[in-house]
C-alpha cells in the first residue's frame, strides 16, 4: 500500500484529494450526495431513463423499471405498485378497489400492510430504500434499522394515530399472523412501543404465533415499555418464554436484540449479560460484532472498574475468525452506530493505556474485510486514537515509524494527534524532527491554530540546539510569523501573543538574525499589542547583538526596557556598558 496515496473514493479526481479530515468528511459525503441526487433525478423524470438501445438487450443489465406499466383497477395493478414502493398510489389504488367492491386476497393486503409499516405511511426515499434490498418485505427484515440504534426513544412517535396501516388494519375483513407480526414491528419501528404491546396482546387473544423478527422487536422495545430495570428484564422474560412456547426458534438477532435491551438496565444487566451468552453458545449460535459491542458496553464501566481481561477475552475469541454482516448494529450502514465494536475497543485500550491490547486489537481490525465495518469517519477515529496511545506508551522511533505509514493512506491526524505527537518528541528529546511536523501540519491545514503553534513555538525555543537545527527552527519561525501577517479575505488575522512574539524573537535572535528578531518582532509588535517580552527574551536578544557586535541593536533593547518600565532595565544598561565598545554619543 502507498503510504502517500489517499483514499480508493477520492483517486478518481485528483483535485478533490483531501487535506485533512474534515476535507474527507466533506468530500465523500457530497460524492454520496450526488448519488442521492441522480436517484432523485431518476426517480422524478423515469421517461427519460427508460430507452434501451443495446443489442442483445440484457435485462439485469438495463435500468429499472420505475413507472407502473399495468393501468386500470385490478389486484395486479395494486401488486405493480407496492413492488415500485409507490406509498402513496398504492393506498389510493387500494381505496379505489374496496369502493368498486373488487375483493382484495389476503396475500396482497398484507404486502400492502409491510409496505406502509416499513416506510411509516410515508413516501419512500432513496435514504428510505438503502435500507433493504429491492423485492424484500418489510416483514422479511431481519431487526428494525435505526430507532433504537443510540439506546434512546426517538423525540416522538413517528406513528400516526389512525394512518393508513391501522386503517386497512381495522377494516380488513380476515387477518393472520402476517398481518398483526407486520403492524407490530411497524410500530416498533416508528416509535410506537406502547401500541406494538397492544397489538401483540390482540395477537394472542386470536390465538396466532409471532415469528422470531417480531418477538426480536419486542424485545428491542422493552425499555421504552418499563420504567424500572428490573421490570424490563422480567417483560424480557416473558417474551422468551413466550417464544417457547410458540415453540419459536431464537437467532442470532433475538441474544442480540436482548442485549440491547440489557444496555438500559442497569446492573440487572451486568449480572445477567454473561448467562445471556452462556444460552447463545448453548445454541450454537455464534456472536456477531454487535453482540461483543453490546456486551462491552454493558460491562465496561470505566478503566478502573473494568479490568483489561475482559476486553483480552473478548479479543480472543474475536481475532479466531473474520466477520460479515448479520446485525444492522454489526456497523454496515453508513452512520449506524457511534459504539462499532473497534472503536469501543480503541477507547478502552486508551483509558486501559494497555499498548499490547491495542496492538492485538489492530491485528484483528485488519484480519480479512473486518475494517469494512468501520466507515471513514469511524476509522478515521480509530486510527486517531490508536496513534494517540502510541504517542504515550510506544518508543519514538516506533510512534515515528507509525506515522510515517498512517498518515494521509490510513488515517489524517487531528490537531490532538499532532499535539501528542510533539509532546512524544519533547519527551524523548527528538525536536530535530519538528520542522518536518510543522510541514505537515501547514498540509492539513493546522498552520492557524493557535494552540498549535503556542505548543510548536514553546518546544523550539525552550532550550539551545546546535546551528543547523537552529536554523531550521529559525525558518519555521519565519513562515509562522508570515501566517501571522496573512491578511485574506476570507480569514481573520490571526493574533498575537506575548508568548508566541517572545518564542520568534528567541529564535530569531538564536539563529543570527538580529534585524529580524528587533524590527519585525519585538520594537514593533510589542509595542504594538501591549505585551511585555520576558528576561529570557531581552537576555537572548543582548547576546546575539554582542555575537553580530551590534551595540546600536543593543542601545535600543535598553530603551525599550526603560520604556516599558521594566526591573531588568538596569541590569540590561550595566551589560550593555560593559561587553560593548560604545562611543561618546552612544554613552
Amino acid at each position: 500500500q502507498d503510504p502517500t496515496a489517499a483514499h480508493y473514493m477520492f483517486q478518481d479526481d485528483p483535485f478533490l484529494m483531501p487535506r485533512n479530515a474534515a476535507n474527507s468528511r466533506l468530500f465523500s459525503l457530497s460524492k454520496e450526495s450526488g448519488r442521492n441526487a441522480a436517484k432523485y433525478i431518476i426517480k422524478q423524470f423515469p421517461q427519460y431513463f427508460d430507452k434501451t438501445f443495446a443489442e442483445p438487450n440484457i435485462p439485469c443489465l438495463m435500468p429499472e423499471i420505475l413507472t407502473p406499466q399495468i393501468e386500470g383497477l385490478s389486484e395486479e395493478a395494486l401488486k405493480e405498485r407496492i413492488h415500485l414502493r409507490r406509498v402513496k398510489d398504492s393506498v389510493d389504488l387500494f381505496d379505489q378497489l374496496i369502493q368498486a367492491g373488487t375483493p382484495v386476497s389476503l396475500e396482497t393486503t398484507n404486502s400492502l400492510l409491510d409496505l406502509l409499516c416499513f416506510y411509516g405511511d410515508g413516501e419512500s426515499t432513496p435514504e428510505k430504500e438503502d435500507l433493504e434490498e429491492p423485492g424484500v418485505n418489510a416483514s422479511e427484515q431481519k431487526a428494525p434499522k435505526r430507532e433504537f440504534q443510540r439506546g434512546s426513544q426517538p423525540s416522538g412517535s413517528r406513528w400516526r394515530e389512525n394512518n393508513n396501516a391501522e386503517r386497512i388494519f381495522k377494516i380488513m375483513p380476515e387477518r393472520n399472523a402476517h398481518s398483526y407480526c407486520t403492524m407490530i414491528r411497524g410500530m416498533v419501528k416508528h416509535g410506537a412501543s406502547a401500541k406494538a404491546y397492544d397489538m401483540y396482546i390482540g395477537l394472542l387473544n386470536e390465538r396466532h404465533k409471532a415469528d422470531v423478527h417480531t418477538f426480536n422487536a419486542l424485545i428491542t422495545a422493552v425499555p421504552y415499555l418499563k420504567e424500572r430495570f428490573l421490570e424490563r428484564w422480567e417483560l424480557a422474560k416473558v417474551f422468551l418464554n413466550h417464544m417457547a412456547q410458540q415453540e419459536v426458534q431464537p437467532n442470532l438477532l433475538t441474544f442480540n436484540a436482548l442485549l440491547k435491551t440489557l444496555r438500559r438496565c442497569g446492573g440487572v444487566g451486568r449480572s445477567t449479560a454473561l448467562l445471556v451468552i452462556k444460552e447463545m453458545e448453548a445454541l450454537d449460535i455464534e456472536p456477531s460484532l454487535a453482540t461483543y459491542d453490546h456486551l462491552l458496553f454493558i460491562l465496561y464501566r470505566g478503566a478502573d472498574l473494568c479490568p483489561s481481561d475482559i476486553i483480552s477475552e473478548v479479543l480472543d475469541d474475536v481475532g479466531k475468525r473474520s466477520f460479515a454482516p448479520q446485525d444492522p448494529d454489526d456497523g454496515m450502514d453508513f452512520n449506524i452506530s457511534d459504539n462499532l465494536l473497534c472503536l469501543s475497543l480503541g477507547e478502552k485500550c486508551c483509558d486501559l493505556k494497555d499498548i499490547k491490547l491495542a496492538y492485538r486489537l489492530n491485528k484483528v481490525m485488519e484480519k480479512g474485510d473486518n475494517w469494512k465495518f468501520l466507515d471513514m469517519d469511524r476509522l478515521n477515529a480509530y486510527w486517531s486514537k490508536f496513534f494517540s496511545l502510541l504517542c504515550m506508551m510506544e518508543q519514538i522511533d516506533v510512534v515515528l515509524k507509525w506515522y510515517k505509514e498512517m498518515s494521509s493512506s490510513l488515517f489524517y491526524p487531528t490537531p490532538k494527534n499532532i499535539l501528542d505527537l510533539l509532546q512524544a518528541l519533547d519527551a524523548a528529546n527528538h525536536l530535530e524532527v519538528i520542522p518536518s511536523v510543522w510541514e505537515d501540519m501547514k498540509q492539513l491545514g493546522f498552520n492557524r491554530r493557535q494552540d498549535l503553534l503556542e505548543e510548536l513555538l514553546s518546544l523550539m525555543s525552550r532550550e539551545r540546539h546546535p546551528d543547523e537545527i537552529q536554523l531550521a527552527f529559525a525558518k519555521c519561525a519565519e513562515e509562522i510569523k508570515a501566517v501571522h501577517e496573512q491578511t485574506r479575505r476570507e480569514q481573520s488575522l490571526l493574533e498575537w501573543t506575548g508568548s508566541a512574539l517572545g518564542h520568534v524573537a528567541l529564535l530569531f535572535s538564536r539563529a543570527g538574525r538580529t534585524q529580524e528578531a528587533w524590527y519585525v518582532n519585538m520594537m514593533e509588535h510589542f509595542q504594538q499589542i501591549n505585551r511585555i517580552p520576558t528576561d529570557q527574551v531581552m537576555d537572548e536578544f543582548l547576546n546575539c547583538a554582542k555575537q553580530t557586535n551590534c551595540p546600536d541593536e543593543a542601545i535600543k533593547l535598553v530603551k525599550l526596557a526603560a520604556s516599558l518600565g521594566l526591573p531588568s532595565s538596569q541590569r540590561l544598561k550595566n551589560r550593555t556598558e560593559k561587553e560593548f565598545e560604545l562611543s561618546e554619543k552612544q554613552k
